[in-house]
């Protein structure tokens, strides 16, 4: 390199340590200007300072020599190289293409292209490109295990694993593709497989962090958490900032309500990787179940952003919590849907065939057994006219031999266990069953499964109950809701076509049964004479602004107390912390332990009033606080989610008890706190109300809901979109 410019090839390397572009790109064109020898000499040492990780430097001079020569495709080809090390893959793959206009067919570069189009998520160009690669030159391991990245993401999993296949073929000891071909493995629930691949991958290699990360995906997926654990543990060892390894124990921590040890590895796989897939969201979800607030506003704040951004950066469900904006849960769950479960075509459009006697409804849930949705759907079930509807069950929850399970496998024409399916097994088996109706109870919760939906369970799909809010899939035709929840000005934020209820949109179980058992306050530490606000919803629902309006009520209703539920050790700490910072001694928040729903029904008579919180109201919750004859004061939201308790107390006519701002709710609440009278009033009120409005009147609600069926498979009989439907 001394025998050619030696003073201006010198000063080239000193100034691309220093970053100094534009002197740096008028030397490098003066030295190829001055021997075309330069050029090669240059394009040498950018390949060196890569290999040194240099990339910068690297950067700097191929950008440069693309000033003098923009025709030489090896230029471009490790320009792509670099900016995929650098994490910038759309420039790696802008760069591909580049490279691949001088040069068609150089197959370096379309391999390298279809791993960059996996690195920016476009899975189905990525497919078309590598299928270029395999056709031309079918040997190359690395053409086909990205192949089968492609095909996993695009939930094609029988694909993907035989891809997979001929990948180890190829080449036996390629750990990589051992490891990876587990995921397709696991999603087709060919558990003892994928453990079998992992486990190869280890014995090749075993060093290889991510191996382990898989092999304690599937144990997760089993619900062996102890053995995921040691997985994520041992992954750790090898790698200490593997951001995923972090995040995959902390969702494991979480299940077993661990929150702390939880949170600290979210914050740790935070630290090291901003950008991970729904960390943050995680995160932040986290410290809400622990009613940790700190840094809440700034957390919301960047959330906010980052979804503008088209972030993965929180799932939907915890987001509702967090913000009572419509606009918002959109966003999130748009991006959620496209990320993890967007339409699927693989099962065909569907045969009317001939009209059935009877509509055949499917209702999907994990719930069916001692569970929210089961309190509130039970009587449905039931009452269903089984002379015109057909009713299928697809429980893929874990299978307990509990009361209620037993109840509800006898309320079904048809009980089905799809818990070993896959999603597209059961969508297929729906399909074969003909159902008409395919009603999703779960949305976004924990153990939802989307995917059964993304590919067409039946030609008419619902969401309804499980998740208060729109999933903005193109595949759920209908929402449940009424005028309360889904006001006019909200249409346009849902996706699904509104069925307009009409009382409220949540059905209620009448046989719920109150215990005899004689409690006195004292049985659950209350203070004799004290007046009782309580709230038993879980923990994560209390946001910061609800908590300080519930210690400025407390402040002005001398001697009251609060009853909360008990959820974790760690959220109570933290709200009698918060507490004493609000002027409150910690001992006038009382938690109350969990117990079998006759016996926590009983236990409402020794509350006087039920505070609701916001943005997330009480579901369930005010139903039971209602059918047990205790008032809930709601403050009413903005969103589905923020709006319910304002739906029941409405069909429960006692709307009074709705208020317009948190001002309202605080001035309500104490006024009822040192107003006996209104109080005993309103309750009485509402104690007979409870036999004589639409509230608790299942039959009434399981008619109109039947009349919203029928109009859902009308339309689509005569071959109409579906559209808004009110029922009367």
């Amino acid at each position: 390199m001394t025998e050619i410019l030696p003073k201006i090839l010198a000063r080239i390397i000193t100034l691309i340590g220093e970053e100094n572009l534009q002197e740096n790109n008028f030397l490098i064109s003066e030295a190829i200007k001055e021997n075309k020898k330069n050029y090669d000499l240059l394009f040498r040492l950018a390949t060196v300072c890569a290999q040194e990780k240099k990339l910068n430097d690297a950067l700097t001079i191929l950008s440069s020599l693309l000033n003098h020569d923009s025709s030489d495709a090896r230029v471009f080809y490790n320009l792509g190289i670099i900016h995929s090390l650098m994490g910038q893959h759309q420039l790696a793959l802008n760069a591909y293409d580049s490279a691949l206009r001088i040069n068609p067919n150089d197959i370096e570069t379309l391999v390298n292209k279809g791993s960059s189009c996996v690195d920016v998520k476009k899975y189905s160009l990525a497919v078309e490109t590598l299928n270029e690669v395999i056709k031309k030159q079918p040997d190359i391991p690395e053409a086909w295990s990205n192949l089968a990245i492609a095909l996993n993401h695009l939930r094609l999993y029988s694909e993907a694993l035989a891809a997979y296949d001929k990948a180890v073929e190829l080449r036996s000891k390629y750990y990589e593709a051992w490891s990876n071909r587990s995921i397709p493995l696991a999603e087709l629930n060919r558990y003892d497989e994928a453990l079998e691949s992992c486990n190869i991958a280890i014995q090749i290699n075993n060093k290889y962090s991510n191996a382990y990360i898989n092999k304690g995906n599937i144990f997760l997926g089993l619900n062996q958490y102890d053995k995921a654990i040691e997985c994520y543990e041992e992954a750790l060892q090898i790698n200490q900032n593997h951001a995923e390894a972090w995040s995959n124990k902390a969702q494991v921590l979480l299940r077993l309500e661990h929150y702390q040890a939880a949170l600290m590895c979210y914050e740790n796989a935070f630290k090291i990787d901003a950008r991970l897939d729904w960390c943050l969201g995680n995160l932040a979800n986290t410290k809400i179940y622990m009613c940790n607030w700190s840094n809440f506003g700034e957390i919301k704040k960047e959330i906010t952003n980052k979804l503008q951004e088209d972030m993965r950066i929180i799932q939907p469900f915890p987001w509702l919590a967090m913000t009572d904006n419509e606009i918002a849960h959109k966003k999130c769950a748009e991006i959620f849907i496209n990320a993890r479960f967007p339409p699927s075509n693989l099962l065909g459009k569907f045969d009317k065939g001939p009209i059935k006697e009877k509509i055949r409804i499917g209702y999907y849930s994990a719930d069916f057994h001692n569970h929210p949705t089961a309190y509130l759907m039970a009587e449905l079930f039931e009452l269903h006219d089984k002379n015109k509807f057909e009713i299928f069950a697809f429980s893929f929850g874990p299978i307990k031999n509990d009361e209620m399970r037993k109840r509800l496998a006898n309320s079904f024409d048809h009980f089905i266990e799809v818990g070993a399916q896959t999603d597209i097994e059961t969508a297929k088996l729906s399909r074969e069953l003909r159902i008409d109706i395919a009603v999703d109870l779960k949305g976004f919760t924990l153990d939802s499964r989307t995917g059964i939906f993304s590919y067409g369970a039946a030609p008419i799909q619902v969401n309804y109950l499980g998740y208060p809010g729109t999933m903005q899939a193109s595949y759920i035709d209908y929402i449940i809701a009424d005028r309360i929840l889904i006001p006019e000005e909200s249409v346009e934020n849902y996706s699904e076509k509104i069925v307009y209820m009409p009382d409220t949109y949540q059905v209620n179980d009448r046989k719920r049964l109150i215990s005899q058992k004689k409690f006195d306050k004292a049985d659950y530490d209350l203070p004799e004479n004290a007046f009782v606000f309580c709230c038993f919803n879980n923990n994560f629902k209390i946001s910061p602004a609800t908590f300080s309006s519930w210690m400025r009520i407390l402040n002005h209703v001398e001697g009251s107390v609060l009853w909360l539920l008990e959820d974790n050790p760690s959220a109570s700490e933290n709200l009698k912390k918060m507490a004493l910072e609000h002027g409150v001694k910690d001992a006038r928040l009382i938690f109350a332990k969990r117990v079998p729903l006759a016996d926590h029904l009983a236990r409402h008579s020794k509350a006087d009033l039920f505070l609701d919180t916001w943005p997330y109201n009480a579901h369930t919750t005010t139903s039971d606080a209602l059918w047990a004859g205790l008032p809930l004061l709601t403050m009413l939201g903005k969103s589905f989610a923020g709006r319910v308790s304002a739906s029941l107390l409405n069909a429960v006519g006692v709307p009074e008890l709705i208020s317009n701002s948190q001002e309202e709710y605080e001035t309500l609440a104490i006024e009822l706190g040192l107003n006996p009278k209104k109080l005993r009033d309103i309750k009485s009120k509402l104690v007979n109300n409870c036999f004589t409005t639409s509230l608790f009147n299942t039959p009434l609600f399981t008619l109109n809901l039947e009349n919203a069926y029928i109009q859902m498979i009308k339309r689509y009989r005569a071959d109409f979109q579906p559209d808004h439907i009110f029922v009367a």
